[in-house]
């Protein structure tokens, strides 16, 4: 595998992600799936995949039903981390920071590009709360009837990085490793052991 010194980086982990990310996308299957880690307000931590359908300098954004499990952590506990990893490449990004609800314009605009089946899986959906059987969930979906609009429960999350990690693998496990911490305007960079 590649190694990664600190001249390869770009001063700006946006845009040194970007570089990775289409990297990633050329070498990996749905490169935008991410590990989204949240936890309660007493500090019970919970993990799951979502896919990331944006980044740019506001942050990272997600979809999901607020009222699901992790929207409920978020709504205590407005913060999160997010960890890529593309194991062909040997890479990792992990990401941390606060979390912001997206504004209803931007959650409406991209649930119009979702397919129906997922519109109206989003309508039928009571994510994360008990289902007595996978014939109770296709019944409510045979039933659903009308043009699917956004529900008001399902929505869309920015995670603004404070934090992020570049790691390259290194087959004698002593892994390239630096970590941008925000300073004022500017992003500190350091390498961490591996």
């Amino acid at each position: 595998m590649a190694e990664l010194r600190r001249d390869d980086l770009d001063a700006d982990p946006l845009r040194q992600f970007h570089r990775w990310f289409e990297e990633a996308r050329a070498a990996v299957a749905a490169a935008e799936k991410v590990a989204l880690a949240t936890a309660t307000a007493g500090g019970a931590p919970s993990a799951r995949m979502v896919l990331m359908k944006e980044a740019d300098e506001r942050g990272l954004v997600f979809f999901t039903h607020t009222t699901s499990r992790k929207g409920q952590e978020l709504a205590e506990n407005p913060r999160a981390a997010m960890l890529f990893y593309w194991e062909p490449l040997g890479r990792q990004v992990r990401i941390e920071g606060s979390v912001t609800e997206v504004d209803a314009a931007q959650s409406d605009a991209y649930f119009g590009t979702r397919p129906l089946g997922a519109r109206i899986g989003a309508n039928v959906s009571r994510q994360s709360r008990p289902l007595g059987s996978r014939a109770a969930l296709e019944q409510l979906v045979a039933q659903f009837d009308s043009e699917p609009s956004r529900p008001a429960t399902w929505g869309g999350y920015r995670l603004r990085p404070e934090a992020w990690e570049f790691w390259q693998h290194r087959d004698d496990r002593l892994h390239d490793r630096f970590r941008y911490t925000q300073r004022g305007d500017g992003w500190l960079i350091e390498r961490l052991f591996p």
